[in-house]
């Protein structure tokens, strides 16, 4: 077997093109006028298995990947999917509070029915990583839909006094969680760096840069210079938070090595 060298830029680019391969073209749901977004469910072969349940991180992720795939290949077909995605974005995820439903089922008839309304901080981070990549992909129209995210963020979310986004809100913004995580503020800082990138604006450096001193220094001095997971309300230290559920998706137990890198 000849050997792989995995800092290829040749290897690196055909395992990219491989993986979009997996997905790409079946993947596009074209029914709904267009606005049904993606097929999210495969088995091992690829295929289809479940052609309604929309969740919002992997729509946001679809987003994702074909901003990038265009920027880095050029190809107009990626540069309209991106699009494509964000068309279901806007209108099937986002609801009438401007926040984003974290669980749709997309009818055959194009109707979205809201499964989970819940709005995830955690969503909210990957609705402006999925547009600053989209807006650095030459979708102008990106650029206001982050403003009005981070404006969202600030009123309903961001807690000054700790420096941190707290979790989960409600349908309308009325009652916030109890729960305080680092995974969100995680992604909302990698969303935020890439806000500064496609937009220049200093505020969103500035956050991610107080996040990050808030997580890796701050929080971390009290758990041996680790990142912990979970909190509580007032950001004290959650031992047991979902100890008896190791496996959870995205709150699971302990130290997460992958979050500390």
């Amino acid at each position: 077997m000849a050997k792989v060298d995995f800092k290829s830029p040749d290897f690196l680019k055909q395992h990219i093109q491989d993986t979009l391969a997996f997905y790409h073209p079946h993947c596009v749901d074209h029914s709904a006028h267009g606005l049904a977004g993606f097929y999210q469910f495969f088995k091992n072969n690829g295929a289809v298995y479940d052609k309604h349940t929309r969740h919002l991180v992997s729509s946001t992720r679809f987003v994702f990947n074909y901003a990038m795939a265009y920027i880095e290949f050029k190809d107009p077909e990626y540069l309209s999917l991106t699009k494509h995605g964000l068309a279901h974005l806007e209108h099937a995820h986002k609801q009438a509070s401007g926040g984003y439903a974290w669980l749709i089922e997309q009818g055959d008839n194009g109707t979205a029915t809201v499964l989970d309304d819940t709005n995830h901080c955690y969503g909210l981070a990957f609705v402006m990583l999925a547009n600053a990549v989209a807006l650095k992909a030459g979708v102008n129209d990106c650029k206001n839909t982050i403003s009005q995210v981070w404006d969202l963020l600030e009123q309903h979310y961001f807690e000054p006094q700790h420096n941190a986004y707290l979790d989960e809100q409600n349908t309308d913004f009325s009652c916030a969680d109890d729960y305080r995580g680092q995974n969100a503020n995680m992604h909302l800082c990698e969303a935020l760096l890439m806000c500064f990138e496609a937009t220049n604006e200093t505020r969103y450096l500035k956050r991610a840069t107080e996040l990050a001193e808030t997580f890796t220094v701050k929080l971390a001095a009290h758990s041996q210079q680790l990142v912990w997971e979970h909190y509580a309300k007032n950001w004290q230290i959650d031992l047991d938070y979902n100890k008896d559920d190791p496996q959870h998706l995205f709150r699971p137990w302990g130290f997460q090595p992958g979050h500390q890198t």
